[in-house]
C-alpha cells in the first residue's frame, strides 16, 4: 500500500488531486467526490472576478447569501423530518430498556442511529392530505449485532411497527466512519496510512477529523481472509476509502475494520 500511495501522493505535493487508480473497479462502487481539487472547490475552482485597470471591464460585486428561515418544529406532508422531529422519532422509538440495554459504535449504552427518514403513506393513504406523518429510523445495536427497525408516528406519538434483524448490513452512518478510521490510524496496520498522510501533507494522522471518509460494508467470504475478519456479515465489518481533503485518496482497500470486536484485519 504504502509504495503505491506514494507514487499517487507524490502528484498531489506537485499540486493535482487524483483518485486512487483501480478502487472503484475493485469494489464495484464509484467514489464520491473523485473529481479534482480544482473542480471540487480547491485551487482553481473559484473564480476570482478582477479589475482591469479602467479597460471597459467591472469588477463583479461579492455574492449574497440570505440566511435561511428558521425550520418549524414539524414539518407537513412529505418535507423532510425537522430537527425537532428527528429528536422527537428517537425518544419514542427508544424504550429505557433497550437503550440500557444496547450499546452504540463507541461502546456508550445506547443504540447507533443509522438513520431517520420521513416514511412512505400507507398505500390507501397516498391521495389523502391529512395522511398522518409517519417516520422510519433504523438503529444498530453492537451488543448483539441487531438491525432494528420502527415506524413512529408523529400525530399520535406512538411506534406502529417495529422489526429487529440479524446479518443484515444498512449503509454505515459518518460515527461508524469516524470510529473505523480511529481504530485504523491507531492500529499498527494502520502505519501506511500515517505515513501516506505525512508524505502529503507534512503534518502527522491522529484524528479521522483530518479525512474525508466514505466506506463500504464487508462479508466475510471463505478462505479470502484472515480469521479475525471470518464473522463479518454478522459482525459490523467496513472498508475505509481515506481521502485528504482537497486531495487524494488514500488507498486502504486492504484493510477491513471489524467495529464489532473493535479489530483490524488485512485482506490477502
Amino acid at each position: 500500500m504504502r509504495r503505491i500511495v506514494r507514487r499517487h501522493l507524490g502528484k498531489v505535493v506537485a499540486g493535482t488531486a487524483i483518485a486512487v487508480t483501480g478502487t472503484a473497479v475493485m469494489v464495484g462502487i464509484t467514489l464520491p467526490g473523485s473529481v479534482s481539487a480544482e473542480e471540487s472547490g480547491g485551487r482553481g475552482g473559484v473564480v476570482a472576478a478582477r479589475q482591469d485597470g479602467g479597460q471597459g471591464q467591472q469588477a463583479v460585486a461579492p455574492g449574497v447569501v440570505e440566511q435561511a428561515p428558521a425550520e418549524g418544529a414539524k414539518g407537513t406532508g412529505g418535507d423532510p423530518l425537522t430537527d425537532d422531529e428527528i429528536k422527537r422519532v428517537e425518544t419514542i422509538a427508544l424504550t429505557r430498556q433497550q437503550f440500557t440495554a444496547g450499546e452504540d459504535v463507541e461502546g456508550r449504552k445506547g443504540l447507533q442511529r443509522l438513520s431517520v427518514d420521513v416514511a412512505e403513506p400507507d398505500p390507501d393513504q397516498l391521495d389523502d392530505p391529512h395522511a398522518p406523518r409517519r417516520a422510519d429510523v433504523t438503529f444498530y445495536d453492537y451488543k448483539d449485532d441487531s438491525v432494528i427497525s420502527k415506524t413512529v408516528n408523529l400525530d399520535t406519538g406512538k411506534v406502529e411497527r417495529t422489526g429487529t434483524q440479524h446479518g443484515v448490513q444498512p449503509p454505515l452512518g459518518p460515527e461508524e466512519n469516524a470510529e473505523a478510521a480511529r481504530l485504523l490510524i491507531a492500529d499498527p496496520l494502520g502505519a501506511g496510512l500515517r505515513a501516506d498522510y505525512k508524505d502529503a501533507t507534512g503534518k502527522d494522522l491522529t484524528s479521522p477529523d483530518q479525512l474525508t471518509l466514505t466506506s463500504i460494508g464487508y462479508r466475510a467470504v471463505p478462505g479470502a481472509q484472515p480469521s479475525v475478519l471470518d464473522q463479518c456479515g454478522r459482525h459490523r465489518c467496513v472498508r475505509l476509502f481515506p481521502k485528504i481533503p482537497n486531495g487524494a485518496w488514500i488507498d486502504s482497500r486492504s484493510f477491513v475494520v471489524d467495529l464489532s470486536v473493535r479489530k483490524v484485519g488485512r485482506l490477502a
